[in-house]
């Protein structure tokens, strides 16, 4: 990591949008992954399918496809990309106990969609407290971060 340059600087350290017109067409993924943790009481609710506002893990991976369709919107830098495909899976874990979350996102394009990945996770966590913050306000969303960026010049990254 040590040597490499912030890329949403200018020489003058001004903040700006990465230049990609000079960049390859090709096809691009992202997968990101988090993690909603709450009381065993809440876990139970959302498992029975009880909570009042409805379908909590429904309704949440919309909102994440969503958030993933609108990231450029959110996050000043990013390019507005043609999303060819989204998907959130959310897994009840008692473990945890919560909701693990995972988004994919493909792209055929000039940059990555590891933004629209990290974007859907986030959205989709934040669904889930919202849909259930009446009976458990101290959920914590955590974990977020991006497993595999594959595609472009930089080429595939898994994380360990």
């Amino acid at each position: 990591m040590a040597g490499k340059d912030l890329t949403h600087f200018d020489a003058q350290g001004q903040a700006h949008m990465v230049d990609v017109s000079d960049k390859a067409v090709t096809s691009r993924v992202a997968v990101a992954e988090g993690w909603i943790r709450m009381a065993p009481d809440t876990f139970e609710i959302i498992s029975a399918g009880r909570a009042r506002k409805g379908d909590v893990l429904g309704i949440a991976r919309l909102a994440g496809i969503m958030g993933a369709k609108k990231t450029a919107e959110l996050i000043p830098l990013c390019h507005p990309l043609p999303i060819t495909k989204v998907a959130v899976d959310l897994t009840l874990d008692a473990d945890l106990p919560g909701v693990r979350i995972e988004a994919t996102v493909k792209t055929t394009g000039q940059t990555g969609v590891e933004m629209e990945a990290l974007t859907a996770v986030s959205t989709a966590a934040l669904t889930v407290y919202d849909m259930t913050k009446a009976v458990d306000k101290a959920m914590e969303i955590g974990g977020i971060r991006v497993i595999l960026k594959d595609g472009g010049k930089s080429g595939r990254y898994e994380a360990e």
